[in-house]
């Protein structure tokens, strides 16, 4: 199968929106004091800008379980098994070396954090285990996981049991000491966001309908994933840990309706954003070519732009400090505030991050238009890894 164009466009949106949410997280004032999302600080423009970007990491997940499905087609099975298990490894450790530089910029690695990429690399890993089951079953695995993890809570361990302390890290966020200073975040739990690249590698299949038919199939399941997210969140018992309850006024009630658990993703985290994906998926060759076009550019070279944008990101929250009349001695580097004093004021106000988030953006196009280019034109072996 070729690149599908669908693909290349949602991975590109949410690429975009992706850029958005770290210069939040490393610039925004109050970004390292209060969380967005909780409504009574919160404003609704904030919790917006937060909300916006769950899209990403569900949609990157998914379409790189959907991306080695058409990459496996028609090849040895020995050969793609290798080939996913390869590009995990080398993905986890690209995320405790490239990646948690790029986010601390701390050269004494006092905090590991296992994100995104590193969860994407140990599915990558499990789906080359499982290559040989047929992608009805792998699909079938991911609904499991994506239905059931959220019973885990519920089962009541012993405290300290060797059960639970073997199995949380799998499933629930967490810190956990190194070494002296050094300590481990847990905050991708990888099982949760295996079963969304399991459903995604099992996706991958309906891009091989016509057109017609597989908008109509992604709209169905787009809405049914709505729907039922509406349903099991309206009944407020399962599905997600934080109920949802009458606030202020009716749209703060609103945003605690849809103010969903993204660590570890939720199932109604899962259905809200995925059923999105769907529908998006289904109507995307409807939108302006330009437009079209345009996203795509990022979205055909996702780790070069992954790499590219968290540095440029830190890189300038470093000259915003400076700008501010800090020493780079003030700046701290190893109790994960990215660089920035924790007990003085520093950061930009909300209007100038989403300057700062397109002035990100417009500023990789060429370079990612490049290397789209070049891997295009090229066939070295390195290239498939990135």
């Amino acid at each position: 199968m070729n690149r599908i164009g669908a693909v290349d466009l949602a991975r590109g949106l949410v690429m975009i929106i992706m850029a958005l949410d770290h210069v939040r997280d490393l610039m925004y004032i109050h970004s390292i004091n209060q969380s967005p999302t909780n409504l009574a600080t919160t404003t609704t423009i904030l919790f917006f800008t937060r909300w916006i970007t769950y899209l990403c990491a569900p949609t990157f997940v998914f379409l790189a379980g959907t991306s080695a499905y058409i990459s496996s087609r028609n090849k040895n099975i020995s050969e793609i098994r290798m080939y996913l298990i390869k590009r995990g490894l080398w993905l986890v450790f690209l995320e405790f070396t490239v990646f948690n530089f790029a986010l601390y910029f701390d050269i004494g690695f006092h905090n590991y954090i296992f994100e995104v990429i590193a969860a994407i690399g140990f599915g990558l890993i499990m789906l080359g285990v499982l290559i040989r089951v047929q992608s009805k079953i792998i699909g079938l695995i991911g609904l499991i996981i994506i239905f059931c993890h959220n019973l885990l809570p519920l089962i009541p361990f012993e405290e300290g049991s060797i059960i639970k302390i073997v199995l949380s890290p799998f499933f629930a966020p967490g810190r956990f000491p190194v070494s002296g200073e050094s300590f481990f975040f847990m905050a991708y739990p990888p099982v949760p966001w295996l079963g969304i690249i399991l459903i995604g590698f099992a996706a991958g299949t309906f891009f091989e309908l016509q057109d017609g038919s597989r908008k109509k199939l992604f709209s169905k399941i787009g809405f049914a994933a709505l729907g039922l997210f509406i349903l099991i969140r309206f009944i407020n018992i399962y599905g997600d840990p934080i109920p949802w309850t009458n606030q202020k006024n009716s749209l703060f009630t609103f945003l605690s309706f849809i103010n969903i658990t993204k660590y570890p993703p939720s199932l109604l985290f899962c259905l809200i954003t995925l059923g999105l994906l769907f529908l998006f998926l289904a109507y995307a060759d409807g939108l302006n070519k330009r437009v079209f076009n345009l996203a795509a550019v990022y979205g055909k070279v996702p780790l070069f732009y992954f790499i590219l944008h968290f540095y440029f990101i830190h890189l300038i929250m470093i000259f915003m400090l400076l700008i501010q009349g800090f020493d780079w001695s003030q700046l701290d580097f190893s109790s994960g505030t990215f660089g920035r004093p924790q007990n003085a004021e520093s950061g930009i106000s909300l209007w100038v991050v989403y300057i700062i988030w397109i002035i990100v953006v417009a500023a990789l196009y060429k370079p990612c238009l490049w290397f789209g280019n070049y891997k295009a034109s090229h066939k070295e072996w390195w290239l498939k890894y990135m």
